[in-house]
């Protein structure tokens, strides 16, 4: 396939290699395997899991919910906070899945309660330090009026607590990973210590790539549900979950200018294509992609001397050395490493595999393909 406008290259045998690896750890931990699938959005990426003993996963909308139920899966996490607006479609969905919802108060309890015609697996989701969204873990009278709810309830079954700890984002260091990880593990055991007695099958799951990436124990909790790690990006690279060479996905973006007064390339790739999640580096400066070499097989590693230094809606402005600027022509592609991988597949609505197949992506498709 020739390529003309930006777009989302992705290594299926790199994809693969990274699903193995979590797979592996998981197992060697005793722990379940949910991936979040919100990463990807794509059910034939989907399918590769299931290689891998996979059978529940992780999505964050019931969008997303319904898109992979309808290729097959029957163990489905939403793992963002329940939209009491959506109700019509939560009950569509737990009348042929096995659902799990995660609540973060009272209120969406209560509604829940009221209005669900079908029994679902629900969660409590915790703040044990990256101060989102959740209930505090210390928070006992809020957590005891919100249990003592789910309790009275007969379609309400209480599976126990959820932590996404996104404050590893802010770290480059496995130390402080390591705290923030045993920090939540420990809250979590507290909880389940605190409600055994009337529930005593409580599961904990946590769900963070960098955790789940870096720490080589992670022993503790019963679940997983990491997902950037099945493309990985610049973020995860920087902070130490993954190699350049662990970076699955790469936008392939044509040069449209060149302005050898200031040593800069302009490219077609702007933040409607990878959106504008940043990299500060250690000088104060801003990257928002590192430049790669497009090879027969895919890509090589970060070229020094050029990189993505500012994004408008369409354009990408690359910044490159005299040597590496005069490599490039107007017409030419180049390859661009993501700074977020979410967000750049989310944007680009679909993939193109080193292998010249074409993947669908979620955010792709009419909303009715995605109704029962």
């Amino acid at each position: 396939m020739r390529i003309t406008t930006p777009t989302l290259l992705l290594d299926k045998q790199k994809t693969i290699r990274n699903i193995r690896r979590m797979a592996d750890k998981a197992k060697q931990n005793g722990v379940r395997l949910r991936p979040h699938f919100k990463t990807h959005q794509s059910a034939q990426v989907g399918e590769w899991f299931r290689e891998f003993g996979v059978q529940a996963i992780t999505v964050s909308s019931v969008r997303m919910a319904r898109y992979f139920a309808n290729h097959g899966w029957k163990d489905i996490m939403v793992a963002f906070p329940v939209n009491v607006l959506e109700m019509d479609a939560i009950n569509e969905l737990a009348a042929r899945v096995n659902l799990h919802l995660v609540a973060v108060n009272l209120d969406t309890v209560t509604a829940l309660a009221q209005q669900l015609r079908h029994p679902v697996q629900l969660s409590l989701k915790i703040d044990t330090g990256y101060r989102r969204t959740g209930i505090l873990a210390t928070n006992y009278a809020e957590l005891d009026s919100v249990v003592q709810k789910i309790r009275e309830q007969d379609k309400l079954q209480f599976t126990g607590f959820v932590v996404h700890d996104g404050h590893t984002y802010k770290q480059n260091d496995v130390y402080a990973i390591q705290t923030i990880y045993n920090t939540s593990v420990y809250q979590l055991h507290l909880l389940r210590e605190r409600y055994k007695s009337k529930f005593p099958n409580l599961q904990l799951s946590i769900g963070d790539t960098p955790s789940c990436s870096i720490i080589d124990s992670l022993r503790g909790v019963d679940e997983i549900r990491p997902g950037n790690f099945v493309f990985y990006d610049l973020t995860q690279q920087r902070i130490g979950s993954c190699s350049f060479d662990d970076i699955a996905v790469c936008m392939a973006c044509p040069v449209v200018a060149k302005h050898p007064e200031r040593g800069e390339i302009i490219l077609y790739g702007g933040s409607v294509h990878f959106s504008k999640d940043v990299i500060l580096q250690e000088d104060a400066s801003s990257i928002y992609g590192r430049i790669v070499e497009l090879t027969p097989q895919g890509w090589s590693g970060p070229v020094e001397g050029i990189e993505v230094v500012s994004l408008s809606q369409e354009h990408g402005v690359v910044k490159a050395s005299p040597e590496q600027f005069k490599k490039y022509s107007v017409g030419d592609l180049m390859g661009v490493l993501p700074v977020h991988s979410c967000l750049t597949a989310n944007l680009m609505q679909g993939y193109l595999t080193t292998e010249g197949e074409q993947l669908e992506h979620l955010t792709g498709l009419p909303y009715r393909e995605l109704v029962s």
